[in-house]
């Protein structure tokens, strides 16, 4: 596949706390937003699946999340309301001018999308990965699990789920006070919410992932959504091949 430049810019989000994003390619804007933990790097560009949109003609937007990547990680509690990610988002929206756009994430950033589309965001596509529905519905479960990784940091048993995600954090060289800051972020949306999702949707989800309960679930609530498998769970779905290759085939439909 043909090497595909990238480059960063910085805008300043709805609060003036200031915000990173990476683009590759040319074309249709996409707009893919990385998993909690992760990066537009680590998520996007380092597995190839940005440079495969590329390859099909579109422009692909890649947002580090507020205390993530090269995004501000302020330590001010006060830079954490709820729903800030949300509105990070539809700010980039805003920032970049878009109106036919498709918009996608991983993880918190599929629950970030459905955010996003819950509160107005009108892309013409959506894709949803490695997301079920209970961790759209109830977030505080999946939150309790970070807030103790964060608060425990070093004291869990090698190979455990603990370690692995405290090692995942340090490969991404994030900041443990703003990370957990982004805990007391996050918004359920209710059934109905997702439900009146109207725009067709890809939902991906890597055949072992269980840990925010069933993506199937989420593809039924919606009018024109689809459910894929791929291989892998949570942690791995994201490193294969197959994850790029399904959003490409998607976007490009």
């Amino acid at each position: 596949m043909a090497d595909f430049p990238t480059e960063t810019h910085r805008f300043q989000s709805f609060d003036g706390v200031e915000l990173a994003w990476t683009e590759m390619g040319e074309g249709r804007p996409v707009v893919l937003i990385h998993g909690y933990f992760s990066t537009a790097q680590v998520n996007w560009i380092k597995y190839g699946h940005a440079a495969k949109l590329a390859a099909r003609g579109f422009r692909v937007i890649m947002p580090d999340l507020r205390a993530h990547g090269e995004s501000g990680k302020p330590h001010d509690p006060a830079a954490y309301p709820p729903d800030v990610l949300m509105r990070d988002g539809m700010a980039l929206i805003e920032h970049l001018g878009l109106s036919d756009y498709d918009l996608g994430g991983y993880s918190l950033g599929a629950r970030t999308t459905v955010r996003m589309l819950a509160n107005g965001a009108s892309p013409r596509r959506v894709v949803l990965s490695g997301m079920g529905l209970q961790g759209l519905l109830h977030t505080d479960g999946r939150g309790q699990y970070f807030r103790r990784v964060l608060t425990n940091l070093g004291s869990f048993e090698r190979g455990s789920s603990e370690w692995l995600t405290e090692a995942f954090l340090k490969t991404t060289k994030g900041d443990p006070e703003a990370l957990l800051l982004i805990l007391q972020t996050f918004v359920d949306t209710p059934q109905a919410a997702v439900a009146a999702i109207v725009q067709p949707t890809e939902v991906i989800s890597g055949v072992d992932d269980y840990d925010n309960g069933s993506a199937q679930q989420v593809a039924d609530l919606l009018p024109h959504g689809h459910f894929v498998e791929v291989p892998g769970n949570h942690m791995s779905a994201v490193t294969r091949p197959e994850l790029g290759d399904a959003i490409a085939a998607f976007l490009a439909a």
